[in-house]
């Protein structure tokens, strides 16, 4: 009998929460089931390789991701979307929009989410949802451009702290997304992962998903198959 080294917990339902990099074109309302409900981006993959590889562990995963959200999005359906679907382990990767709207749209200051508000807004929501919960798994938004100079890439690098820190509050998993893609990019030009240095392809989401299984320990291969 294979022995898992997955940290989660055998019979769990995992809740992804995020923007369109989560979303990927899932089912509503809820994105869960038959005929690419999980979408076409990481949490697809993360639910294939969970499946095929801890299968005995029976991982059900949910996808509510919802494109364009920043932290205040999250924050208005989290009643709905998180808490009423009562999952076990929870896994939150927010915060590109939070910045790309300063830079995409540097005078709707509305849609803007500053850094301050942002970390606060966080935190909230994980002071609130982490009691229910066996486990949290929080994953840093990203800009996938090598160069630490740019200016959203620097600034993004900031949120990406910011989730580090309500991370290490809260004592979840904690996934440096920038730094998977600052490993990949010494090889790949941004545009050969994400034709915006935003949304990413195959490639991309293939980076995502080994970050987060890796966190949670994933062995990878079955040893059977090794």
């Amino acid at each position: 009998m294979h022995t898992s080294q997955l940290k989660i917990d055998t019979g769990s339902k995992l809740l992804f929460i995020g923007d369109s990099i989560t979303d990927a074109g899932r089912a509503r309302p809820v994105g869960e089931g038959l005929f690419g409900a999980h979408g076409t981006g990481f949490v697809n993959i993360v639910a294939g390789l969970l499946g095929a590889i801890h299968a005995e562990q029976h991982i059900r995963v949910v996808n509510q991701g919802q494109s364009g959200d920043t932290v205040l999005n999250l924050k208005d359906r989290w009643d709905e979307d998180v808490l009423a679907l009562k999952p076990d382990w929870l896994c939150v990767m927010i915060g590109i929009n939070d910045v790309w709207r300063q830079f995409d749209l540097p005078l709707f200051t509305e849609q803007h989410v500053n850094l301050a508000v942002y970390e606060q807004t966080l935190d909230e929501l994980i002071t609130l949802t982490k009691p229910h919960l066996k486990g949290l798994v929080m994953m840093t938004p990203f800009y996938i451009e090598a160069s630490k100079t740019d200016e959203m890439r620097f600034k993004m690098d900031g949120y990406g702290l910011a989730v580090k820190r309500v991370a290490e509050r809260h004592g979840a998993i904690f996934v440096d997304t920038q730094a998977a893609f600052d490993n990949v990019l010494k090889t790949w030009y941004p545009a050969a992962l994400a034709w915006d240095r935003v949304h990413p392809n195959q490639v991309g989401t293939t980076v995502l998903a080994k970050a987060f299984l890796d966190a949670l320990g994933s062995t990878g291969m079955h040893p059977r198959l090794a």
